[in-house]
């Protein structure tokens, strides 16, 4: 029988299991879950370690830096009601004193080794980045192993953070118009589906949160096998391993509760909402129900909103500012959430505008889209504009990282990084109209309508079912 020839990562890991001493956790051993190929001439290897942690390594020569990301899977959408915001609170929570460190070292040690670091909170992740000089490996990876493990958390530090963001969300919520509208937009639009509360959460329950919660959560989900590492930069893939299996593999796995998010039922009215408030202008905000950022039809309605809404050129910039002079300023957006979300789309009228006309053009151009396939030349152009955003999103060794691990936790898998540009390359003018005959229709929309507190007449029309907020 021929013996199988291991691969060099294979070898790789063979050797570092081998030196490892016989008193070594277990949890340290390291396996080889395969090889991603990156573009031309690049691979990223994928390792687990035996307490759970997962790990994405790629070395890049092109310049001596590293980034050193580190993904828990963990957002709002693991929370409970009453208990909202949790993941957002830990995001502060986790630059405070752990064991080893006070409050404020860690910001320090990578500010003085002339590096960056931040982090953000969403639906369906915590990601705690670190921009430095590839020298700095060493250095990194013992502070996010210490706050993984050894995170302080007493009333006066959790108190001090609530108030953080309490006052964050005063700002961003409370005290701003289209905070508001986002967070009343899925509100409406989400009746089960816990991506209906903020991720900041609620001020009641930021306010209500106590120590007690606060460990109980930081031991469940801060912990390796809730975590994915990703390593990119001018790095040899051994010290990387040798490195992170030193720093990490005696911290202990957690037992995380399966997560039982409610599906949402099926909408097949428009839900509106109607506000007054002390702006100059009325405002317009629509969500439509969309699909994941796992879901195939994500790359077509994505191009389809880039159709309507991407550019001077776009259909409705065209209609709605150009030539009617109706608005001033539109975006839209798709979710890029793990279970299905909201394509959204925002309007800010003139002074002294009407919504009506507005939403007649928006409706026309939508109907369009489901009726009339784009033309070839169209789609041409919003392609060549994605994909050249897809690429420059990738020429940093932070760019490579960020979207290495969105893809592993979010999409589940970083392999299908390359997969979705060469999706979005075979997208058809049918794809198009296929997504927008399934996503983009009245019955799936939450409309939120804004007023200003004298007072414009909105037809209300439409068969939908309105509220006033």
């Amino acid at each position: 029988m021929t013996r199988k020839t291991r691969t060099p990562r294979e070898e790789l890991v063979a050797r570092l299991n081998a030196a490892r001493r016989k008193n070594s956790a277990p949890s340290s051993k390291l396996r080889l879950l395969g090889e991603l190929p990156f573009g031309e001439g690049h691979t990223v290897g994928r390792y687990a370690f035996g307490n759970g942690l997962t790990m994405l390594v790629l070395p890049d020569h092109s310049a001596p830096v590293l980034s050193f990301h580190t993904w828990y899977g963990v957002g709002s959408k693991h929370e409970k009601p009453g208990k909202t915001g949790l993941a957002h609170l830990f995001e502060h929570l986790m630059f405070n004193e752990t064991k080893h460190m006070r409050k404020g070292v860690l910001d320090r040690m990578i500010e003085s080794a002339g590096g960056e670091t931040n982090a953000a909170t969403w639906t369906d992740w915590t990601h705690y980045h670190s921009e430095l000089p590839a020298s700095e490996l060493p250095m990194i990876a013992k502070l996010e192993a210490d706050r993984m493990r050894h995170l302080v958390l007493r009333d006066r530090q959790v108190v001090s953070e609530k108030e953080v963001v309490a006052n964050e969300r005063r700002y961003r919520v409370d005290d701003d118009l289209e905070g508001e509208v986002s967070e009343l937009l899925y509100a409406t639009a989400f009746t089960r589906h816990p991506y209906g509360w903020p991720t900041i959460g609620f001020m009641r329950d930021i306010e209500n949160f106590n120590t007690a919660d606060c460990r109980r959560f930081y031991k469940t989900y801060y912990a390796p096998n809730n975590a994915t590492l990703i390593v990119v930069g001018d790095v040899e893939e051994e010290a990387v391993l040798r490195v992170v299996q030193h720093e990490y593999g005696s911290i202990k796995a957690s037992k995380i509760p399966p997560l039982r998010a409610a599906a949402e039922p099926e909408q097949s009215k428009e839900r509106a909402c109607l506000l007054t408030r002390p702006t100059p202008a009325p405002k317009l905000a629509l969500g439509y129900r969309a699909p994941s950022f796992r879901d195939p039809d994500y790359v077509a309605l994505a191009l389809a909103n880039d159709i309507l809404l991407g550019g001077r050129s776009s259909r409705l910039y065209s209609r709605l500012l150009r030539d009617e002079e109706l608005i001033t300023d539109l975006h839209g957006s798709i979710a890029p959430f793990s279970d299905p979300g909201l394509y959204e789309l925002w309007f800010s009228l003139r002074p002294g505008g009407v919504l009506p006309p507005v939403l007649r053009i928006v409706d026309q151009e939508l109907s369009r889209m489901r009726t009339e396939p784009v033309s070839v030349r169209e789609l041409s152009k919003v392609k060549n504009r994605a994909e050249l955003g897809f690429l420059q999103g990738l020429e940093t060794a932070g760019g490579k990282a960020e979207q290495l691990g969105f893809f592993e936790v979010v999409a589940g898998d970083a392999g299908i990084l390359f997969s979705r540009l060469a999706a979005l390359r075979a997208v058809t003018p049918k794809d198009i109209q296929r997504v927008a005959k399934r996503y983009l229709r009245t019955g799936r929309r939450t409309r939120i309508s804004v007023l200003p507190s004298e007072g414009v007449s909105l037809d209300a029309s439409s068969d939908s079912e309105e509220a006033r907020a």
